[in-house]
């Protein structure tokens, strides 16, 4: 019985240890201690070990996830649309998915700590999931943010805590060369194969979001995102440039 009793309390201290971390870590990325705590358990908590609940629902931080994505989105239209009052609905559209893309959140979200912070089974993460896990707990983040403080708090930590330091709008808006070219010729002139392939297509709220990965030699090189299959293709070229150092 003493023994049972001792196995408790490990699990409540370890519970306890677990909750401070978590608290602590959500005051220094959004900048206010968390009202409901819970909200931001559910936001780290991966599909890979969701539990399912005794009505039936598997818990997960996937209901977030489709919450901030929507919140973050307008808060970033909103905020170019203000900074940019001569710009166009394309161009606007454009920038907006270069900064809310899976690899433009993927990165974010490890700059800000969640990698430390997602609870995920290893065993159980696929590919896909893999690659986009970061950048799914931050828009979950988001929502748990919108939902715990209110849009207005929500919104000033978007902007304030990650689209002013981490995002440099003017490099994003010029970094937009021909790359599609540049490795076409490349691979020619090595006697090689290079083709682009959309390997997926995310509806969003007001657009979509085409993935698309450069092979050469059947080889996976660089993979890209945008609103359309010509500039994912370009994003995509970009970082297989990178990567091939042309």
């Amino acid at each position: 019985m003493y023994s049972f009793f001792k196995w408790i309390s490990r699990i409540s201290s370890n519970q306890s240890q677990k909750n401070k971390r978590l608290l602590s870590a959500v005051k220094t990325i959004v900048g206010k201690k968390p009202i409901n705590l819970e909200i931001y358990e559910l936001a780290t908590k991966h599909a890979s070990v969701a539990r399912t609940s005794k009505s039936g629902f598997r818990e997960s931080n996937e209901r977030l996830e489709y919450l901030g994505d929507a919140v973050l989105g307008a808060v970033i239209a909103e905020y170019l649309f203000k900074k940019y009052p001569f710009k166009d609905e394309g161009f606007l559209t454009e920038i907006r998915s270069r900064i809310v893309n899976r690899e433009s959140l993927n990165d974010l979200g490890r700059k800000i700590g969640l990698d430390v912070l997602i609870e995920y089974d290893a065993n159980r993460k696929n590919s896909l999931s893999h690659r986009s896990i970061h950048g799914d707990t931050l828009e979950a983040l988001v929502g748990a943010v919108y939902l715990d403080r209110g849009f207005k708090f929500c919104k000033k930590f978007i902007i304030k805590k990650l689209i002013i330091p981490y995002y440099d709008l003017d490099q994003i808006i010029k970094n937009n060369p021909n790359n599609k070219s540049l490795i076409i010729e490349w691979a020619q002139k090595e006697n090689k194969e290079v083709r682009f392939e959309v390997v997926e297509i995310k509806n969003k709220r007001h657009f979509k979001e085409f993935t698309v990965q450069v092979f050469v030699d059947d080889e996976p090189v660089g993979i890209g995102y945008g609103t359309s299959k010509k500039k994912a293709e370009q994003d995509a070229a970009q970082k297989s440039c990178e990567f091939l150092d042309l």
